[in-house]
């Protein structure tokens, strides 16, 4: 910060300079001046000066533009005042000498560099007029000097009717207050009807008559929105509201406004002049307190944590002083003079069943007013005595005031639904929580408002029920639930170790598959031929959850089976070329060994041929002997005969050199088929009537894509409901 001074003669250095010479050797310009050091010190200096633990608490000031420091001289090297002035007050310096580097009043710079002295010693010449005034107040009463402290003061907007701070940022906000960034302050705020004189009475209570907040004689309100300014005599910002019951538009906006200003606030006075206490007041009180203890004080906290504060935020609500101007009744209390007032109120407040918890203290203040004007020096002192009261509501520097007011505004902002509703309280759950509501069930959202851009999901305070549009149950494994985990899972085309070709060939023949991240595939809905059971209270446990709006739907890989299969053939379409008979040949092992016969080897087990032991490459084709049952290669399993033994009946079939060479041995009884082989030998004999479908997937990409995934599903559906039917009489 500048501590320029305007100097009188021409060409004199009028910059204040460091006096300790510490560190700086006295070249640079003076920041701070400290009482205890008796000295003008520059930022370095300070901070070296002041490392001690000792020196740490010193009373420094920072210097402002045309600041004027005492008198060195006058002190004396042991603080003892000397020569002339012996009346015990310090003398404002009139000169700095450059080459003593002390401050002179007029006094000692006759006294001690007149004549010779003063061409060797050249000085600094402080403002006269500043000077001069700081005399002047040196003999001013103290009512003038914080009149005259008040002169300057001018208020400004905080936050307009729409709930938008009119201030940019924390330098803004003490930019337009006025006052030191480092200096802490109080909040005072009024409430009260409009037209009951709430900026009137902040104006004679803190600014001594002076019009800071605008008054008028109209009909119309002339306080819209949120206004402060700063009062330098008792170092507090002062905010005066919008009046309650004005006929005004967004008076539910408005009505939330109040609740924010009042969370800020240290000391609340509520302004009345109905000639008795009304309800509404009590009412007023009673619900604010509740909506403060049960939105407000959780957010201070929160604030407190995110900003990093300093000073941590209370999170006991201000003390509250009713204000009571009455013309023709008497006072309350005045009939029982053995009754305090507060005590009168506090029975009030619970005949109403509307106690104000959340307040540190209630007093009230009382006047009458006879002959106009108002005396409000009663309501003076009783808010100078709660000012001076730090047990429950300490003093903070203006951007902690400011951190709190915008974290309120950015959390309970934006429209509030039902505004032209009639509500029983004057601040109703409606104004601070989220507008949200269920799709499903229409309860709404419990949570604060505006909870969503902090990641915190949406809740609400009942059950929902189950929708069809929406199919909002959610799954979880009964398994893990019963080992005291709770893991969701979701109905799929195909399981996580599943190849895409696999997958849908799977998910065609055997259905949806329910699967779990700790105990694998725990179901598929078509895995038997018949008597599937249904997933839910078998391996599944089912909840309801509610749907908010922008939310995604539940079970989405079931709902959208289908298009899953669509975008699997896509994916079929486009690697089918690069692929080759890969991916067919994996599909058409796996759909063999779905319908082969008990006796044969699976697919997967063969790896070369059983006579020659060749090993299977790729491409090669596996043959299974319908007389033994094992894998060969196509030169291994050429020959053909009757197998009427095994059930295939007097038609020649493939068999194994072996088994053609050994034809006329019978089978023991123990190995004679068994009904259930005799039911998926069915399945095989009607499978190889359509062995080579799958083998054709190249050809069938010339069908469009949507056609030939109907015919492919119509297919699979057709196949196995004809062995299903085949296969029944097995049983």
């Amino acid at each position: 910060m500048s501590a320029h001074t305007q100097t009188v003669e021409k060409g004199q250095n009028t910059t204040l300079l460091c006096q300790e010479s510490y560190v700086c050797s006295g070249t640079d310009e003076a920041i701070f001046e400290c009482d205890e050091c008796r000295s003008l010190q520059c930022q370095r200096c300070e901070e070296e000066l002041h490392q001690p633990e000792r020196l740490r608490n010193h009373e420094r000031t920072r210097i402002r533009p045309g600041h004027v420091p005492y008198c060195d001289s006058c002190k004396g090297a042991n603080g003892n005042i000397m020569h002339a002035s012996m009346t015990g007050s310090r003398q404002i310096a009139a000169v700095r000498c450059q080459v003593c580097k002390i401050n002179l009043c007029v006094e000692c710079q006759k006294r001690t560099h007149a004549g010779g002295n003063r061409r060797k010693h050249p000085v600094t010449v402080y403002h006269a007029g500043k000077a001069q005034e700081q005399e002047e107040e040196e003999g001013m009463d103290e009512d003038t000097k914080r009149r005259k402290m008040t002169e300057k003061v001018v208020s400004f907007l905080l936050v307009d009717e729409t709930e938008e701070i009119q201030v940019r940022n924390e330098e803004d906000f003490i930019k337009k207050l006025d006052c030191s960034p480092d200096q802490h302050l109080k909040v005072v705020s009024i409430f009260g009807n409009t037209g009951d004189g709430k900026s009137h009475t902040l104006n004679h209570t803190f600014f001594y008559g002076r019009e800071v907040f605008k008054t008028s004689p109209a009909q119309e309100s002339c306080t819209v929105g949120v206004w402060a300014a700063y009062d330098p005599v008792r170092k507090v910002v002062v905010i005066d509201t919008e009046g309650l019951l004005g006929a005004t538009v967004n008076l539910s906006q408005r009505t939330r406004l109040l609740l924010k200003v009042l969370a800020i606030s240290d000391l609340v006075i509520y302004r009345t002049r109905a000639d008795r206490l009304h309800n509404d007041l009590f009412k007023f009180l009673g619900d604010a307190s509740e909506a403060y203890l049960k939105h407000f004080t959780k957010e201070l906290k929160a604030t407190t944590a995110r900003c990093g504060l300093d000073v941590p935020l209370s999170t006991l609500g201000p003390g509250v002083i009713i204000f009571h101007e009455t013309v023709y009744t008497k006072l309350l209390g005045s009939d029982h003079p053995s009754e305090v007032p507060e005590k009168l109120i506090q029975d009030r407040f619970r005949k109403l069943s509307c106690f104000p918890e959340a307040f540190s203290s209630i007093h009230y203040k009382g006047t009458r007013t006879y002959n106009p004007p108002t005396d409000f020096s009663g309501l003076r002192r009783a808010v100078e005595q709660q000012l001076e009261n730090n047990t429950t509501r300490s003093p903070r520097q203006p951007g902690v005031i400011y951190k709190a007011l915008k974290a309120l505004s950015d959390r309970f902002s934006g429209e509030i639904p039902d505004d032209q509703m009639a509500h029983s309280s004057f601040f109703p759950d409606e104004y601070f929580t989220c507008s949200s509501v269920c799709l499903s069930c229409g309860c709404g959202c419990k949570k604060s408002m505006n909870h969503a851009k902090e990641g915190v999901p949406h809740e609400s305070k009942s059950r929902c029920r189950y929708s069809h549009q929406y199919d909002n149950r959610v799954y979880t494994c009964k398994a893990c639930y019963e080992r005291g985990m709770e893991v969701s899972v979701v109905p799929k085309t195909s399981a996580s170790t599943d190849s895409p070709w696999l997958g849908l060939a799977k998910y065609a023949w055997s259905g949806y598959v329910i699967e779990c991240p700790n105990c694998g595939v725990v179901y598929r809905s078509r895995q038997y031929w018949f008597g599937n059971q249904d997933p839910v209270n078998t391996v599944v446990r089912t909840e309801i959850e509610h749907v908010w709006p922008g939310t995604d739907g539940f079970l989405k890989d079931n709902n959208n089976a289908a298009q899953r299969l669509l975008d699997g053939m896509n994916f079929m379409a486009q690697s089918v070329s690069e692929l080759s008979l890969g991916p067919t040949k994996a599909v058409t092992s796996w759909l063999t060994d779905q319908i082969a016969p008990a006796y044969w080897r699976p697919n997967s087990q063969i790896l070369s041929c059983k006579k020659c032991n060749t090993p299977f490459k790729d491409n090669d084709t596996k043959h299974h002997c319908r007389a033994c049952g094992e894998g060969f290669c196509d030169g291994c399993s050429s020959k053909t005969r009757p197998v009427p033994e095994r059930g295939w009946g007097p038609a020649p079939v493939r068999v194994c050199d072996n088994c053609y060479d050994n034809r006329g041995i019978q089978l023991d009884v123990a190995e004679l088929p068994s009904d259930e082989e005799g039911g998926t030998l069915i399945a095989r004999k009607v499978g190889e009537a359509v062995q080579n479908t799958l083998g054709a997937v190249v050809t069938a990409m010339d069908i469009p894509l949507g056609e030939f995934c109907s015919v492919l599903m119509g297919f699979f559906f057709c196949l196995k409901m004809f062995l299903f039917s085949k296969n029944k009489t097995c049983y």
